[in-house]
C-alpha cells in the first residue's frame, strides 16, 4: 500500500501527467456520450436481419449472466490492475476511448438490424446506457479484451489472459445470437488498427505504460 501511495504522490506532482490524464478522461468521456447517441441513431435505422454462416447453423443458447456479468469481472481485474500503477491510467483511457469514438462510427455507417433468433438480455438502466442491442457492428465485447492485450502485450501473462477472454466473449455472443460472426471476426482487426493509431497519437503515453509494466 505505501508503494501504491508513492507511485500517486510521484505521479500527481508531475504537471506532464496529471495534463494527460486529465485530458484522458475528457476524451473517454467524451467517447461515451457519442457512442450513446450513435447507439439510439442505429436502434433508429435498423434494417432487416441477414443470414450467417455460424448464427444460421447453430441454435441460440442462453448466456445472459455470461454476457453481462464476464465483462464486469475483466473490468473489474483491469481497473486494479490500472490503479495499483496510476502511470498505465492515461494510455489505457485513450485508447479505450479511441476504441468506442471509431466503433462509433462504424455502427452509425451499418444498420443491419438483430439476428431474428437472439436472447433476450435483463439489462439494467446503466447497461443500457452503453448498448442499444443494434450497435453491432464491431463487437466491444471481443474489441475491448483484445486492445488490453495489446495494451499489456510486454507480460506474457497478462497478454495470455486478455487474449483468452477476447475468445471467451467471442464465443458468447455468437451463442447468444448477440452478433454476427463478422462483428467479431473483424474487432480483432480493427482492433490492431486502433492500437497502432493510439500508439501513434499518444506516444509518450504509451512509454509511460511501458515502463510501468516492466516495473
Amino acid at each position: 500500500m505505501d508503494k501504491i501511495k508513492q507511485r500517486y504522490k510521484e505521479h500527481f506532482s508531475n504537471k506532464d501527467f496529471l495534463y494527460s490524464l486529465i485530458f484522458s478522461i475528457l476524451l473517454f468521456g467524451l467517447s461515451l456520450v457519442v457512442n450513446y447517441y450513435a447507439g439510439i441513431y442505429a436502434l433508429e435505422r435498423a434494417s432487416e436481419p441477414v443470414t450467417d454462416l455460424i448464427l444460421s447453423n447453430i441454435r441460440v443458447y442462453d448466456v445472459d449472466l455470461a454476457f453481462v456479468y464476464g465483462p464486469v469481472v475483466f473490468w473489474i481485474f483491469i481497473a486494479v490492475l490500472i490503479f495499483t500503477r496510476p502511470a498505465r491510467l492515461p494510455f489505457v483511457l485513450k485508447s479505450i476511448a479511441l476504441f468506442v469514438l471509431i466503433r462509433s462510427v462504424f455502427i452509425t455507417l451499418t444498420h443491419i438490424g438483430p439476428f431474428p433468433t437472439h436472447i433476450i438480455i435483463s439489462t439494467s438502466k446503466v447497461i443500457e446506457y452503453f448498448t442499444s442491442g443494434a450497435d453491432l457492428f464491431f463487437s466491444a465485447h471481443t474489441g475491448l479484451p483484445f486492445l488490453m492485450a495489446l495494451l499489456f502485450w510486454e507480460n506474457i501473462y497478462l497478454r495470455m489472459i486478455c487474449i483468452a477472454t477476447a475468445i471467451f466473449f467471442g464465443v458468447i455472443v455468437l451463442l447468444g445470437h448477440l452478433h454476427y460472426s463478422i462483428d467479431v471476426l473483424s474487432a480483432f482487426f480493427i482492433t490492431y488498427t486502433i492500437y497502432h493509431i493510439a500508439s501513434v497519437f499518444f506516444r509518450k503515453d504509451k512509454e509511460r505504460l511501458s515502463r510501468a509494466i516492466q516495473e
